[in-house]
């Protein structure tokens, strides 16, 4: 066996179509709209090398990101790809932070329309924020076949075990108890 990426790498004569393959129009398919009923009232339905096979080493992947209102997507990185996003329905608020080294962290962020294109350059910081009355669907696409995903957040408050609380008030200068309430969310 051979893996590339640390993916099976099927041998080219035994390729079927469906390894290049992902359903539309039944329950998986990029068309159906999904539930943003969670914490920060959006889905990502990622369509990269864990669900077509077939993309394994061809550096390029998709999703769809579904927001209700006032949903966000929220302030993350994908450390192994550029962003490129398509507006499809509503209004979103967009932007990304540069690198503190060459530019001194500073944010681009731009009012998205339907139809309108944003990208968000490798590695960099990035949100998605609905700021529309109704709900907004993206199309993103990725130029790696598995950029993975660093929510912010969620890699900061949400680890297990967790950044010491003295860590963490010092970083961000708040009372421990801040700290507390924000590690307990996550």
């Amino acid at each position: 066996m051979v893996f590339v990426n640390g993916k099976f790498c099927k041998n080219p004569k035994l390729a079927i179509a469906n390894d290049f393959f992902f359903p539309g129009p039944k329950m998986l398919g990029l068309n159906i709209p999904r539930n943003t009923t969670n914490r920060v009232g959006s889905t990502v339905t990622p369509v990269n090398v864990e669900q077509i096979l077939g993309l394994n080493t061809l550096g390029i992947s998709l999703a769809r990101i579904d927001f209700g209102p006032n949903g966000l997507n929220p302030p993350h990185t994908h450390p192994r790809a550029t962003e490129i996003l398509v507006v499809l329905e509503g209004t979103l608020h967009v932007g990304f932070v540069t690198s503190n080294l060459n530019s001194g962290n500073r944010l681009f962020t731009k009012v998205l329309h339907a139809g309108d294109v944003f990208v968000f350059p490798i590695g960099l910081i990035h949100f998605q924020f609905n700021v529309g009355k109704t709900n907004a669907v993206a199309i993103v696409a990725l130029s790696s076949q598995n950029p993975r995903i660093i929510t912010i957040t969620d890699a900061v408050f949400g680890l297990t075990p967790p950044i010491s609380v003295d860590v963490l008030t010092k970083a961000f200068q708040v009372d421990e108890k801040v700290i507390e309430l924000l590690q307990k969310q996550f």
